[in-house]
């Protein structure tokens, strides 16, 4: 039976032509990733951007195991246009965790950035509700030319550096870090009331430096009451 959901996350990978997109079943609260993920090219054919709402037939793909169990094959897509405001708001604060470590089940301490492989989680995507204070768009201390995000969870726990796979905020931040305006991004989402991120786990993979495991990235940057017009579609 065909479902729609409301797309809360668009993201991007550094080295592949796909895009992942995941979204919430109005009707039931459930989170739904359409996988395999889809080409860039697709979501430009069908015009599909967070916010807006896709309708096909899900279904779980079976024998999941790890925190990625929202994985659903999916039949024809169609894209219904935006979700308002107030409906993609609410969607948001409903989904909304206190803390990573609320939302996950985990354990993390400030400075960490990795969910050990063996994590038992049943999610991959939270929301958290912050403070725009709380969130900065910095650049990477490793490769100044490239951009990550610091922020502040509601217990306290900080993290730093972690990855931002939020496509369209993505590629509107590193242009203007490359014209030295990065400042300028980070001034606009501390001028709005509320931020809700979108907190996701990378499927499990090792690191150069040894690290294993599920790596948290920035799935979605989403402000109140405005929207950034450059990057946004959700109608008032």
């Amino acid at each position: 039976m065909p479902q729609t959901i409301v797309i809360t996350d668009l993201t991007r990978f550094n080295k592949e032509d796909n895009v992942c997109i995941a979204g919430i079943d109005p009707a039931t609260g459930k989170l739904i990733r359409p996988y395999p993920y889809l080409k860039s090219s697709q979501c430009k054919k069908h015009g599909i951007y967070p916010g807006g709402k896709l309708v096909s037939t899900f279904k779980p793909k079976p024998n999941l195991i790890g925190p990625h169990q929202e994985d659903c094959s999916y039949g024809e897509l169609l894209f219904q246009g935006p979700a308002s405001k107030s409906e993609f708001r609410g969607l948001l604060a409903k989904s909304a965790s206190a803390s990573v470590n609320e939302g996950f089940g985990s354990s993390l301490e400030s400075g960490d950035k990795v969910l050990p492989a063996n994590h038992d989680g049943k999610n991959s995507i939270i929301t958290l509700k912050l403070p725009p204070s709380r969130f900065r768009i910095v650049p990477n201390r490793f490769e100044p030319q490239k951009i990550k995000a610091r922020f502040t969870d509601g217990a306290g726990v900080k993290f730093d550096f972690l990855s931002i796979t939020d496509l369209g905020f993505h590629d509107y931040a590193i242009k203007h870090h490359q014209n030295d305006e990065l400042n300028a991004v980070n001034d606009w989402i501390q001028e709005q009331d509320e931020l809700f991120l979108r907190i996701g786990l990378s499927r499990a993979f090792k690191h150069d430096d040894g690290r294993s495991g599920f790596w948290l990235q920035v799935n979605g940057i989403y402000t109140f009451p405005d929207k950034h017009p450059a990057i946004r579609k959700y109608v008032e």
